[in-house]
């Protein structure tokens, strides 16, 4: 999970213009969001509806649904997490709550009722984009450094400072700076090279040790993972902060480079190019300057931006500016291992990336394991989102 800055309380009165217009039959309307429009469309028209598993889709909402519940619709100070204004989602919420939990088919009867589905378009009016995967990281380690355990995971260090634009400047609402106060100015926090080189060390504490540069690197791109550790037991590890850099895909350098061809780029090529390639690897990894800090997590799964424990094959990370967390989104894709085969399922937007920018734009959660590991690796395919948004008739007269 790599927090992004929120979205403005605008945006949410923009964003449910649009879906009330779509709701009465308008045309789309471009110009009511920053990056995406709406076309209202049916259930039937859903691709794969009909077969899908929903029952566990239901389950994760509920999750977004423990979040929206606890919104405070008057809360001027915080964006709500979602389109629309809180109390638009609460009766959909609160029906959730009594739907049969093992039923997909009281799960696929409870979503036509509430819900409205909606084609999702871009700002250029595009219906495709880029979906890609991850999942939680698997790294073996131990508490204190010795032997093959030489490589530090960093918790957030005590210096590192970012600060919300938008409480300066009201036209950079949405952006946030991250770095370090130094003789009273803010400068940027120190990148990869510097710290993995060890240049700057006072403030970095260690979290854990682990045996792999490689597999430490990765677990800065996922976000999140779990560490199997050297006394015994199991660390999950989760984002809590980054170094405020951009984000470079080290694929594209090694495109540039000629060592991978571009037909050939994914997390497995990657990695086995850095296994083998042992002298060159630590100045390739460094080209992505950001670097992600960690705070160790209770629970048994890792937890997205909005709050909530992320389920496997449910939970996508999208862009908040186009994409309200907490939405049901219909996701239309292929399959990542075999491309023929379609992937089509209701996911929830429960998490943000720093990759993932756009209007049709997502990064679904695999989970943890081999297989996921081989999803997510592989996952790059163009899709088609369509939001699912409460009926108005569910909400209440406006006060």
């Amino acid at each position: 999970m790599r927090q992004e800055a929120p979205i403005s309380r605008i945006y949410h009165s923009l964003f449910l213009a649009a879906f009330l217009c779509a709701a009465a039959g308008c045309a789309p309307q471009p110009g009511l969001s920053p990056r995406i429009s709406v076309e209202p469309v049916e259930f039937k028209t859903l691709e794969g509806w009909r077969g899908d598993q929903l029952a566990d889709a239901l389950a994760a909402f509920r999750k977004s649904c423990d979040v929206l519940l606890r919104t405070p619709n008057t809360d001027k100070d915080k964006p709500l997490l979602v389109a629309g204004n809180a109390v638009d989602w609460r009766p959909a919420c609160n029906a959730a709550s009594s739907v049969d939990e093992k039923s997909s088919g009281a799960a696929r009867d409870y979503f036509e009722k509430w819900f409205t589905p909606f084609a999702v378009l871009d700002r250029n009016g595009d219906r495709e984009g880029l979906l890609t995967g991850y999942y939680e990281a698997e790294l073996r380690g131990a508490r204190q450094p010795g032997g093959r355990y030489k490589f530090p995971l960093y918790g957030r260090p005590g210096d590192l400072v970012t600060a919300d634009l938008g409480q300066f400047d009201a036209a950079l609402t949405g952006r946030n700076v991250t770095g370090r106060v130094s003789n009273g100015r803010l400068l940027p926090y120190p990148d990869r090279k510097s710290i993995d080189t060890g240049r700057d060390p006072d403030k970095l504490k260690p979290l854990v040790w682990v045996d792999s540069a490689i597999d430490a690197f990765f677990l800065h791109i996922q976000g999140s993972g779990r560490v199997k550790l050297a006394e015994g037991g199991l660390m999950r590890l989760g984002y809590a902060a980054s170094n405020g850099h951009a984000y470079t895909a080290i694929g594209r350098t090694l495109i540039q480079r000629g060592a991978i061809a571009r037909d050939r780029v994914s997390m497995q090529t990657i990695r086995a190019w850095l296994a083998a390639n042992p002298d060159k690897a630590p100045e390739i990894m460094t080209q992505n300057a950001r670097y992600i800090f960690f705070r160790e997590l209770d629970g048994n799964a890792p937890v997205g931006a909005q709050g909530v424990e992320l389920t496997a094959g449910r939970s996508l990370a999208v862009d908040r500016r186009a994409v309200p967390l907490g939405a049901p989104l219909w996701v239309d894709t292929q399959d990542p291992i075999d491309p023929h085969q379609p992937y089509r399922r209701l996911l929830i937007a429960q998490d943000v990336g720093h990759a993932i920018k756009g209007g049709i734009r997502g990064d679904i959660f695999f989970g943890h394991g081999h297989l996921a590991a081989r999803q997510a690796g592989l996952m790059k395919q163009r899709g088609r989102y369509y939001i699912l948004l409460p009926k108005p008739k569910a909400a209440p007269p406006a006060s």
